[in-house]
């Protein structure tokens, strides 16, 4: 058993008792005032907010074969559930799409394509969990992070995306690239996860 394998082993060992999530703490939806963030459809919304964030919406997999390739980024993994949809393009394209994630060779994948588990227009954010990523480094760790969903996953706002969530234990809202400002107050993108999100919807 690896070291990974003992620390996970501890941490499921304490989860067992753990029989339901702790309860959501009280608020007012009706305090929260994000309509000018709203104006148009779901779709525009979260697409002028990712945008705002930092973030890409690409319209078809042909846009982002040819977005890669301009970048110069050639290798990746796609999620096999994505191949038809998207992978499948990608390597028409000339591109090395691969459907297993080795983490030893993760400096590899230049970019990542995952399923999302949905979107919040109000903030152009991506909901991420473990139900629907097929491997969380996958969209962690490449310079390109692609998250595919469907436009009906689109949530109006927070306390919506708040409402629907689902079981899983690790969920994550990606709002635009990774960022932070910690040295001396320069923002930085790129450092805690990828340098480029992109929405595609499927």
């Amino acid at each position: 058993m690896t070291s990974r394998d003992r620390i996970f082993s501890k941490v499921r060992s304490a989860l067992e008792g753990v029989k339901d999530k702790a309860a959501y703490p009280d608020y007012d939806p009706a305090v929260l005032n994000s309509a000018p963030r709203l104006a148009g459809t779901l779709t525009e919304a979260f697409t002028r907010n990712l945008t705002a964030a930092g973030g890409n919406r690409i319209g078809s997999p042909a846009e982002l074969a040819g977005f890669l390739q301009q970048a110069g980024l050639t290798r990746g993994y796609c999620d096999p559930a994505l191949m038809d949809a998207i992978g499948n393009t990608l390597a028409s394209h000339g591109l090395t799409v691969e459907t297993v994630y080795d983490r030893s060779r993760y400096e590899d994948y230049q970019f990542g394509i995952t399923r999302a588990s949905g979107a919040i227009a109000e903030t152009g954010s991506l909901i991420l969990d473990d139900a629907l990523t097929s491997d969380r480094l996958a969209a962690l760790s490449p310079w390109v992070h692609v998250a595919a969903l469907r436009e009906d996953e689109i949530h109006r706002s927070v306390p919506d995306a708040i409402a629907a969530l689902g079981p899983s234990r690790n969920v994550l809202w990606a709002t635009g690239p990774s960022k932070t400002a910690d040295v001396e107050g320069i923002l930085i993108e790129g450092v805690h996860g990828p340098g480029e999100q992109v929405a595609i919807f499927i």
